[in-house]
């Protein structure tokens, strides 16, 4: 009698690593190339051990682990981005991982054994995809409540934007048209679907959502950027000063940012000049330009580091310097890096969604605010390295204290 429950214990370090290989070479799994290879494992070795018990003769049934790691693994799958066709290609991609691995002792088993073999380890498959998708669905649901709820409350506030200035509007609503038409034509699905029980939770259904998330995510941000960049205009931004630390803004900016670069096997390496300990300046401002910076070195950043460092120039000026190892910039592009949106051309244009066009533009003008001046320098495959510098005290701005 072939004991496939030891078989498959032997083998789970093989299966997780050739799962994880899979995963990563399976070009429509896009989101797994973004992640480290612990984020892509997850929780598939505790699965895995789960089904060695269900298939031993010996023990009984652990389907409550089985349950239990997947309904964890549903919602940890919808923080990392994954869409609904990525989860269950990983699913498809795990049962021929499986199956491959044990292939030998399935030649060698009667067709009573493999028989039992293969009918327990689908049904503890088809039963770990459909409460994963349970959980993924209730977790894009929670979002895509949260996305109408934060669009709701920046509609007015949008509308006298549009109605006060018409600076950039008809290239506002060139960017704002299609994700508007994605989540209306989408949204009139849902409704339609709603009481349907037979494709509330299809792949195809979770797929829709993913798309009408997106979407409100990418409009969000296009909504609050430009905004920011009205608000500026009007004059409307006013500064807070106060004794800042600089060390500790930077600190507060980096855990914030740092799983986004750990998804992307990037470090952050941080320089701070110790006697930057009491700048005067807006804190909430200060951390925004080093978060938009920041954020944006690690978009266009696939291998190496991103080094933030401050330094202490003269009596009168500090500067803070955020450099990367990404795809760098055009020198034709260099002057209207920050002019609102303008996107550099480049190879990984395509991989950007996620950009307005707007970030720059906000920290350009936010510098500017401060009494600051920004400069670039940039090479084309080689990095960027942006260079703010600030006086250390500001002309004709009350201090808070």
């Amino acid at each position: 009698m072939i004991d496939f429950s030891q078989a498959l214990q032997d083998k789970i370090d093989i299966i997780t690593e050739n799962w994880i290989e899979a995963v990563r070479g399976d070009e429509e799994i896009e989101t797994a190339k973004q992640l480290t290879y612990d984020s892509v494992r997850d929780s598939l070795p505790i699965v895995l051990q789960a089904i060695v018990t269900i298939l031993s003769q010996s023990e009984d049934s652990d389907i409550p682990t089985v349950v239990e790691q997947s309904l964890e693994h549903g919602t940890v799958r919808a923080k990392q981005g994954y869409d609904a066709e990525e989860i269950a290609r990983e699913y498809r991609l795990l049962r021929r991982v499986i199956f491959e691995a044990i292939e030998p002792e399935l030649l060698k088993g009667s067709a009573a054994e493999v028989n039992r073999a293969y009918r327990l380890i689908d049904n503890v498959l088809d039963e770990a995809i459909a409460i994963c998708f349970k959980t993924y669905t209730q977790a894009r649901f929670q979002e895509l409540q949260d996305l109408q709820n934060q669009l709701q409350l920046t509609n007015q506030e949008l509308t006298r934007l549009l109605r006060a200035s018409q600076e950039n509007v008809s290239h506002l609503a060139h960017e704002l048209k299609t994700p508007l038409t994605s989540i209306i034509g989408y949204s009139e699905l849902f409704l339609r679907q709603r009481n349907n029980p037979s494709v509330k939770d299809s792949v195809l259904n979770l797929a829709h959502i993913d798309k009408v998330l997106n979407n409100g995510r990418r409009l969000l941000r296009l909504i609050n950027d430009t905004l920011e960049i009205s608000r500026y205009e009007a004059g409307r931004i006013k500064l807070q000063l106060t004794a800042t630390n600089v060390r500790s803004a930077i600190g507060t900016v980096v855990e914030i940012i740092e799983p986004l670069a750990k998804a992307k096997n990037l470090e952050i390496a941080v320089e701070c000049d110790p006697v930057l300990d009491r700048v005067m300046t807006d804190y909430l401002r200060l951390q925004q330009i080093i978060t938009n910076l920041t954020s944006n070195a690690i978009r266009y950043t696939q291998a190496g580091t991103i080094t933030i460092k401050t330094e202490l120039l003269s009596d009168k000026h500090w500067s803070i310097s955020i450099t990367d190892t990404g795809t760098g910039i055009a020198s034709e592009d260099c002057d209207r890096i920050f002019l609102p949106f303008f996107r550099a051309d480049n190879s990984l244009g395509s991989l950007m969604p996620d950009s307005t066009g707007l970030g720059l533009a906000i920290v350009a003008r936010l510098v500017n605010l401060l009494q600051g001046k920004i400069e670039l320098v940039s090479e084309v495959g080689v990095g960027s390295s942006f260079t703010v510098i600030f006086p250390l005290e500001l002309d004709g701005v009350e201090i808070q204290e």
